[in-house]
């Protein structure tokens, strides 16, 4: 049998935040069966974990695929390994296969604090892929970039012209699929924090994701360079809402936020 444990993540409160679930294993089964399991559990991402030399190797799925980079995954992995397993390390090591070593660690308010890459960010400078995103986006975009995470996976940043704007978008999602980015992210300056964002990523079975760590990859240091300020509070507005801390140091992001456990139970499956 295997333990399953449901996490709301960048939130303090059950049923805000992020739901993700952690799957621990002993060692890797086939990706089909990874893969048939975060499709059973139909939240944005699943985490399986397999201990490794100082630290677990980490993986997240979607309901459809496997991605390079995920955040709210990652804290509530390690949320997971620290109040079910024992894990006392003043910093947890996360290996991964697309986005090397992530790191965590823990503050004394119970926060946890990824350290993550920082996403460099690039005009969109074809015009045939410029004119089909903003056909797809149907709103007016002061910026227009596009942020890799992997040779395969990419997310276009849109910027708007204030949060009342962000808030009231309401996106085409047959268009947005069309676009063949892992997702678009959304964004305008805050009003009650430095910054505010949505996320759409209807390419990996999530049409809008509540919130997004990896997202912030990019927005930090996009927004760093903006507001002249290397640490920002960020809020995604989605109808379930998270915050986050955000720290740009040299080329990491750290972004902090708490994380509430809302389930442990076990999956039938055997032979694993």
């Amino acid at each position: 049998m295997l333990k399953l444990f449901q996490v709301d993540a960048f939130c303090e409160t059950l049923f805000e935040g992020n739901p993700a679930a952690v799957v621990p294993l002993k060692s890797w089964p086939s990706d089909t069966l990874l893969q048939s399991i975060a499709a059973e559990n139909n939240l944005a991402e699943t985490a399986f974990l397999v201990p490794a030399q100082e630290g677990w190797e980490l993986r997240w799925f979607t309901p459809s695929a496997e991605v390079a980079l995920c955040g709210h995954a990652t804290l509530a992995s390690a949320h997971v390994l620290i109040n079910h397993y024992g894990a006392d390390q003043a910093v947890l090591n996360f290996y991964t296969r697309e986005s090397g070593t992530l790191c965590v660690s823990r503050n004394i308010d119970n926060s946890l604090s990824m350290t993550f890459p920082a996403i460099a960010l690039q005009p969109v400078e074809d015009q045939s892929e410029l004119a089909n995103l903003r056909e797809a986006l149907g709103v007016a975009a002061e910026a227009i970039l596009k942020g890799c995470y992997s040779a395969q996976q990419f997310d276009y940043l849109v910027v708007v012209e204030d949060e009342k704007t962000l808030r009231n978008y309401t996106p085409d999602i047959a268009k947005l699929k069309q676009l063949g980015s892992r997702g678009v992210i959304v964004s305008a300056k805050g009003q009650s924090c430095d910054f505010a964002s949505r996320y759409f990523a209807p390419n990996v079975g999530i049409d809008e994701d509540p919130v997004t760590g990896s997202a912030h990859c990019l927005l930090t240091p996009y927004w760093a360079q903006v507001l002249q300020k290397t640490t920002l509070q960020a809020k995604q507005l989605s109808a379930r809402g998270g915050t986050l801390r955000c720290e740009l140091v040299d080329e990491q992001v750290i972004l902090t936020g708490h994380a509430v456990e809302y389930l442990v139970g076990q999956l039938n499956i055997s032979g694993v």
